[in-house]
């Protein structure tokens, strides 16, 4: 009964597996470019407005999540505006927006944000804008030191924990059940799900203060914490404490080598592997699906090396239980096959998050990308040392004993009419070697050597990807600098053009407001002062453009008098660079001036 009742509870497990699994791989995830990038503000950054705007949009690159106090707005005197609850625009998810109250006031007014992008990091920027007319402002930008929290350092170390606990837990478990050693690998199976389970569980924790850059204290908000198991990277640590649970036993009844086991224990290390995949960089960006595959099988290829090599170094310093030869080379087969997996999937994902070859050397992410490829090559090296002394180590030939000491051997091969053919293999060190027993412990001894290498480089090769998942990717930086590089184009301007055509009353400027200042169509609103200041009725007012380097032009705006302004949305400027604008401006029939000015187009 207990057995049935055992076997029950597993497939239970199974099937809650198989269901959070789908839950955290089919949930939520879109395509989009890694790290949102700012692409444009209303009212736009550095411009000044008559009137006060009645809300604040920005828009960018991809989808962004939104947070309680995603803006935040400074008057000139540094006191807070006390505006809306940041929303979308309304069904655009790329786009955040809050309201603002009526009495705004005058002067320079400066806006600090920060939304969460779709692969799970917070970014954050500030820009100014003026009412009325610009004025100094002693509100304070916020820098990249201030948000440099012990919450998101905190939050960083963590995930280093959690990388090396999931590598030990699936490397573990996957030596003792592909390689057949229990040994003394039993106690570094509970340390890796321990280890995994109580960071994922600070995580949790330190997630909301990490996304709002503020203090510890938000780590306990219940409101904070609310928001964190509601999105995407917060339900993809619950699918993984929930993972966890439910094969708490796992690593006590790992010694069962049997196809329930197995079964379970590749249904857990896919699910625990998604809920990486589903929260970093493979949800977001170009070919998801294949990217998140691509992610999985990074993971667990390296969890089943590097965690591997853990339990093998640990096996091969404890004497009192020698490893079977054997059991070396079945691992070094399985560790030739995860370096081929690490390779194809290593090599798609850095084709996917740099983009060109350029930004191997102009971007953070290409520079870390090649300091972790340095690192791997040297993790190789010190692999092919093992391999070497693996070949050196003598795999022996079956021994036959008799049945009365089956119980002191590993293997039992079952034979046909109830009879067994028992088989040992001699522990490694004690390998018959024709009397050459010292060279095999020096054999040994080099290969524990360097193991403890490889593990030492493989931790280093841990903590650079960890760095590596958490910096914008070399295609999204691309893509960011020139949304940057958009952003500060020109976005129209405002020109005052002093005439004179000499008679009484004959003075005054032109005011002439051009938007958005690019190459394309743009609009033209111009109005006419007199020399007292007020505004002056013409009988016509004609404006050209020319572009003297290009030979362009001269290009006709064809105002329409408008009743007291002269305006057009139809001029047409086919290429950017400073253009001279001219206005001739006729004050009678007989009388006229044309003056100029140059604009930049962008």
């Amino acid at each position: 009964m207990s057995g049935q009742r055992a076997r029950r509870n597993i497939v239970r497990g199974l099937a809650l597996l198989g269901s959070v699994l789908a839950l955290v791989l089919f949930g939520g995830v879109g395509g989009a470019s890694a790290h949102a990038a700012l692409s444009g503000t209303d009212p736009q950054d550095g411009s000044v407005v008559k009137e006060a705007p009645t809300q604040i949009t920005l828009t960018f690159t991809e989808s962004v999540g939104l947070l309680d106090d995603s803006f935040r707005v400074i008057t000139p005197d540094n006191a807070r505006v006390h505006t809306g609850k940041p929303t979308h625009a309304g069904d655009r998810s790329n786009t955040a927006l809050v309201t603002l109250p009526d009495d705004m006031g005058t002067g320079t007014f400066t806006v600090a944000w920060r939304v969460v992008s779709a692969d799970s990091h917070p970014v954050s920027g500030a820009f100014t804008f003026s009412i009325g007319k610009a004025s100094a402002t002693a509100a304070v930008l916020p820098t990249a030191s201030a948000e440099d929290t012990v919450a998101s350092n905190l939050y960083d170390i963590t995930r280093y924990v959690a990388y090396g606990g999931l590598a030990v837990l699936i490397g573990a478990a996957v030596f003792v059940l592909a390689c057949g050693f229990p040994g003394s690998v039993r106690r570094l199976l509970l340390g890796g799900w321990w280890t995994l389970f109580v960071s994922t569980l600070v995580l949790v924790l330190l997630r909301g203060p990490y996304e709002r850059g503020s203090g510890l204290a938000a780590a306990f908000d219940p409101a904070v914490l609310r928001d964190t198991l509601t999105s995407r990277p917060g339900m993809a640590l619950v699918a993984r404490l929930v993972l966890l649970g439910a094969v708490a036993f796992y690593p006590v009844r790992v010694r069962e080598r049997g196809r329930v086991m197995w079964a379970l224990g590749g249904l857990l290390a896919v699910g625990l592997a998604v809920t990486w995949a589903a929260a970093e960089h493979a949800s977001a960006g170009i070919q998801v699906p294949v990217a998140m595959v691509s992610s999985v099988l990074h993971l667990l290829a390296m969890a089943v090396w590097l965690g591997g090599l853990t339990a093998l170094l640990i096996a091969l310093y404890r004497p009192a239980e020698p490893v079977p030869a054997a059991v070396v080379t079945r691992f070094s087969r399985l560790a030739l096959t995860s370096v081929a997996v690490l390779t194809a999937t290593g090599v798609y994902q850095s084709w996917r998050g740099l983009g060109s070859w350029d930004a191997l050397t102009s971007t953070s992410y290409g520079r870390i990308l090649v300091v972790k490829l340095c690192a791997v090559l040297l993790l190789l090296a010190g692999a092919g040392y093992s391999r070497r002394w693996t070949g050196r180590l003598a795999v022996p030939e079956p021994v036959a004993v008799p049945v009365s000491v089956a119980e002191r051997v590993p293997e039992v091969v079952g034979a046909p009419g109830g009879s067994a053919d028992v088989r040992a293999e001699a522990p490694l060190g004690d390998v018959p070697t024709g009397g050459a027993g010292g060279e095999s412990d020096a054999y040994r001894r080099a290969l524990r050597r360097s193991v403890f290498a490889e593990v030492t480089v493989g931790i280093v090769v841990l903590v650079i990807t960890t760095v590596l998942t958490g910096t914008q990717p070399g295609r999204a930086a691309t893509e960011t600098a020139a949304a940057t590089v958009a952003a500060d184009q020109p976005t129209g301007s405002t020109t005052l053009i002093p005439f004179d055509v000499g008679t009484p009353g004959g003075r005054g400027k032109v005011q002439i407001d051009l938007a958005p200042g690019r190459v394309g169509e743009n609009s033209i609103q111009a109005v006419v002062y007199g020399p007292d200041g007020g505004l002056a009725t013409v009988p016509e007012l004609r404006l050209t453009f020319t572009l003297p380097k290009q030979d362009v032009g001269p290009i006709d705006a064809q105002l329409t008098d408008k009743g007291g302004y002269w305006a057009t949305d139809g001029l047409t400027l086919p290429l950017a660079g400073t253009w001279t604008m001219k206005a001739t401006v006729r004050t009678s029939d007989i009388d006229q001036v044309t003056v100029e000015k140059t604009v930049t187009i962008g």
